[in-house]
């Protein structure tokens, strides 16, 4: 776990797809204890009732009645608070721009009590912004078509905020306008707003230039930086930098001065490639990590650790004092403090790993991104520091789920060290775990444990192998007798480190032979019977043990053992203590990982699994409604793991010859199972349950036609949760697995699969991870039922057309944008090979032609644009490919007039991936065919 950032939890978030009276439990659940709360709201009143205050619109005691109304929402009186929570609903509906007035004028008001100018400021932000993008968007939107006097009355209200005393309402309308400005500035509104702000700098009271700096810090997060001219920038900078300054007479101005850096950072692009500017800043922030206030101190490293990441090739003036620092702080400092220091040089170590991965470790000093090597050459002194923070453990840390302190964060950063550098970390760590692994203070003891498990992941196995084959033994002996619970928690997480990473067929010297896995797997399944952390550690082991056997089939060294193994596992998951330090979930994952490394000679064990899993799962669905909400929790938590192993179970029990039959023998009961599953009202349950019946209907093949009359619902309900898309995305795999198992077995349920999914395409409120894959089950519907997909033609083409326009030429320089343009680019290729394979012999193949010069010129756009990755050009040299095949003659001149496809073909030809050569070969193959043809 990595934390940094100024405070977490800044915004107060609700699930804004809802209407606001589904929203308002939300809100209040997070400012009040669940039993005072109703989340029973009628979303669906379109008239006022009778005991709706008109006043609210007419009478001169509006403000009186809001403050009570929002008052009596925050009531511990059920009733009382349904009744204000149903009036603020109607209130929004049926009159926007009064309700967001009456709510600014409440949080602006000073004689209005705290808590109801609290509450107005929080829905007055909920109402004008949200998490999901689509709601976001929506809300802005309506935001924008408010009529600009009623817009300017709720600005110049909010600003007017910012001179309260109250610091709570400050920070309420500092948040409140930098969502608005979020808004309106790149719709080139608002233009005085940050002139505005920037004169407040000077007021005298240091409440308002706090307030102000928070304002201007709140902006830089929201709005884009192209979106605020360099002069306005610069001024900005100024201000806060001055705000930060050691003069500054007053701590909450220089706070909130050094979180505003943080949050500026982006804009400082220009400023930071001036080198007297960037010196400037730096100083400051140098001279704030020394400042006598705890929260000042925190944030400006926290500005550090942004700027290491930010401007990295910036720093090698700045390292050396950096160094000293950062080193007094981890020693010295509050914990706090301490752990943004650490953090500082594990996103040096982030930034050193991207690079040198980028270029294969293969950096010249030509390379458009330079790696300095700060981590190298602060080895000698950085080591030490981070090895002295692996003795500052807190009792008891190992149990608590959510511990981070200087010593998980100093193991943390020691990680990425021996990452980034590889073997030279190694002759540095090891004095430190010989001098202390047997020493009689536990800490000690765990600190080296914990220091060996921390450079397993970096320097060569040939390095570590020698270490490791010496350590194993000592290691097992202190997993099974160590007196201290912390010290086997870290060495059965050491073991399952070494098993990670010098185990398995990528490692030429496996540390892990037949003379010790026994004496491995007794002690890692003794050491399941111990308290739930330390199990839950033993289980993880197991887990990378089996992982490594994955490919070895009947000469696995486990195959004697699986027996003992099963039912270790099988009664951990049945232990009391199992819902803690998420022991169940680990025994699980570690069976399911046993169970996929099996082989025909274990396959009767594995098969005697599912009727255990099976009865497991009926009980969870018979005893269902008779369970309290935290009994449903975590009956829903089982109920998906043995979803998950079933369906582990039914794809390895399928793949095998020898047990295919014997296993098919369950399908009804299973099938029959899964569907009662469904009445589950769980996403992860749902999740789990489609994922099994994919698995199972891949098995089956054509005989699972005989469940679709059943299952049909079900598979339509997935396709139209928009709100669990996940659901939604998982669903739409099923589709094609369907479709290889039922061929055109699926023709019956094709017109509602088929209008399901345009419809999801055609949706804004689906979310769009979703949508290349649609695009891709485009592709399997057509290769299953063949010519019958020419009904479907009239529509799936021009939305095909409309998205390939969309994503051929869309080139983002941001990397997520880039993966899903390439995700969504490989989903219409598929949909369009699929197709085109689909038609491939049939008479109405030339229904296709009318398509054939937006397909190549699709893949010609990509080509020129350059940005096109192995996946997605594998799957365009497929569908030239398939082009060539399916239409021959017709096609030939087109593709061979298109010299960006002969080019991408010609590239292939000498690709890195022997599988895109192979693909680049049959295409030239099929091309040569068509255009001689």
């Amino acid at each position: 776990m990595r934390r940094c950032g100024p405070s977490a939890g800044r915004y107060l978030y609700t699930p804004y797809h809802l209407p606001l009276s589904a929203l308002l439990p939300s809100v209040f659940h997070s400012l009040f204890p669940s039993s005072l709360l109703s989340s029973s709201l009628d979303s669906t009143t379109t008239e006022l009732s009778d005991s709706f205050p008109i006043s609210l619109y007419l009478k001169p005691k509006m403000a009186l009645e809001v403050t009570q109304i929002l008052l009596n929402a925050q009531s511990v009186d059920g009733v009382t608070r349904k009744h204000a929570e149903e009036s603020l609903n109607q209130f929004q509906d049926q009159n926007l721009p009064a309700y967001l007035l009456s709510l600014s004028n409440e949080l602006s008001s000073n004689e209005k009590p705290n808590e109801s100018r609290k509450l107005a400021g929080l829905l007055l932000k909920n109402a004008v912004d949200a998490k999901e993008i689509h709601r976001k968007n929506e809300l802005a939107q309506r935001w924008l078509s408010l009529d600009s006097q009623t817009k300017s009355q709720i600005k110049n209200s909010l600003l007017q905020t910012l001179n309260s005393q109250i610091s709570d309402a400050r920070s309420t309308a500092s948040q409140v306008i930098a969502k608005l400005a979020g808004i309106e500035l790149p719709h080139n509104q608002w233009p005085e707003l940050i002139v505005s702000l920037l004169s407040n700098i000077h007021q005298v009271e240091p409440h308002v230039k706090q307030a102000t700096l928070e304002t201007l810090g709140y902006i830089c997060e929201e709005v884009p930086a192209q979106v605020v001219d360099q002069d306005q920038v610069n001024r900005i900078l100024t201000a806060v930098v001055q705000g930060m300054n050691s003069t500054e007479q007053s701590s909450d101005v220089r706070l909130a001065a050094t979180r505003a850096l943080y949050n500026a950072l982006n804009f400082a692009q220009a400023n930071f490639s001036n080198d007297m500017e960037r010196d400037y800043i730096m100083r400051v922030v140098g001279e704030a990590t020394l400042s006598p206030d705890v929260k000042i101190r925190q944030a400006a490293f926290e500005c550090l650790v942004a700027i290491s990441s930010t401007y990295y090739e910036k720093l090698q003036p700045y390292m050396q004092d950096l160094f000293n620092i950062t080193s007094k702080a981890v020693r010295e400092d509050q914990e706090q403090v301490a752990l943004q220091a650490i953090e500082f040089w594990s996103s040096i170590c982030d930034e050193e790993i991207d690079i040198l991965d980028d270029y294969r470790s293969e950096y010249t000093a030509d390379s458009e991104i330079p790696c300095f090597y700060f981590i190298k050459q602060a080895l000698p002194a950085l080591v030490p520091l981070l090895l002295e923070t692996l003795l500052k453990q807190e009792e008891d840390q190992d149990q608590d789920e959510g511990a981070w302190n200087i010593a998980m964060a100093g193991g943390t950063c020691l990680g990425l060290v021996a990452r980034t550098v590889g073997d030279e970390i190694v002759p540095l760590v090891m004095p430190f775990i010989e001098e202390n692994i047997s020493k009689p203070d536990w800490r000690q003891r765990e600190a080296a444990t914990y220091a060996f498990g921390s450079i397993l992941e970096g320097p060569s196995p040939g390095k570590l192998a020698p270490i490791v084959n010496l350590a194993l033994n000592f290691m097992l002996t202190a997993l099974a007798r160590d007196p201290h619970n912390h010290v086997k928690d870290t060495t059965a997480w050491t073991l399952g480190r070494i098993f990670e990473f010098l185990h398995g067929s990528a490692v030429e010297t496996s540390v892990i032979n037949n003379e010790n896995c026994q004496q491995i797997l007794t002690v890692l399944l003794q050491s399941m019977k111990d308290v739930p952390n330390v199990a839950e550690k033993a289980c993880g082991a197991l887990y990378f043990l089996a992982q490594g056997f994955e490919e070895e089939g009947s000469v696995s060294p486990l195959t004697p053992y699986f027996q003992d193994i099963f039912q270790a596992l099988l009664f951990v998951t049945h232990r009391e203590d199992s819902t803690e330090s998420h022991l169940r979930t680990a025994a699980y994952e570690a069976l399911n990982e046993v169970v996929r490394c099996s082989s025909e000679e274990t396959a009767p064990i594995v098969m005697q699994l599912i009727p255990v899993i099976m009865l497991e799962l009926h009980q969870t669905v018979e005893s269902a409604q008779k369970l309290t909400s935290d009994e449903r929790e975590k009956q829903n938590d089982l109920q998906s793991l043995l979803c998950g192993c079933l369906q582990v179970i039914i794809q390895k029990m399928g793949n095998l010859e020898s047990s295919k039959y014997a296993f098919m023998q369950y399908s009804d009961q299973i099938m029959d199972l899964l569907l009662k599953v469904f009445a589950s009202r769980n996403a992860t349950v749902h999740e789990e349950a489609m994922l099994a019946i994919g698995a199972l209907a891949y098995t089956a093949g054509a005989n699972f036609a005989k469940y679709m009359p059943q299952f049909y619902q079900y598979l339509e309900m997935g396709l139209q949760n928009f709100e669990e898309y996940q659901i939604c995305a998982i669903t739409v795999g099923v589709v094609g697995d369907l479709c290889r198992a039922l061929e055109d077995k699926i023709l019956p349920f094709c017109d509602g699969i088929m209008t399901q999914l345009l419809k999801n395409l055609s949706s804004n409120h689906l979310h769009r991870s979703v949508k290349p894959a649609i695009f891709s089950s485009f592709g399997d519907i057509a290769l299953a039922i063949g010519e019958n997909f020419e009904k479907y033609l009239v529509y799936a083409m021009p939305m095909l057309q409309s998205a390939a326009d969309l994503a051929g030429s869309n080139v983002s320089q941001d990397d997520e944008m880039l993966d899903y343009t390439n995700q969504l680019r490989n989903g219409i290729l598929e949909a369009y090979s699929g197709i085109l394979q689909g038609f491939k012999g049939s008479v109405k193949m030339q229904l296709l032609l009318p398509y054939v010069s937006h397909v190549v010129g699709f893949i010609d756009t990509m080509y020129n644009g350059r940005e096109m990755d192995d996946v997605v050009m594998k799957s365009a040299l497929g569908v030239l490919g398939d082009l060539a095949d399916t239409l021959g003659g017709h096609v030939g001149p087109l593709i061979g007039q298109s010299s960006s496809s002969k080019e991408l073909v010609e590239e292939c030809l000498v690709y890195d991936d022997p599988s895109i050569r192979e693909s680049a070969e049959w295409a030239k193959l099929a091309i040569t065919r068509a255009v001689s043809g």
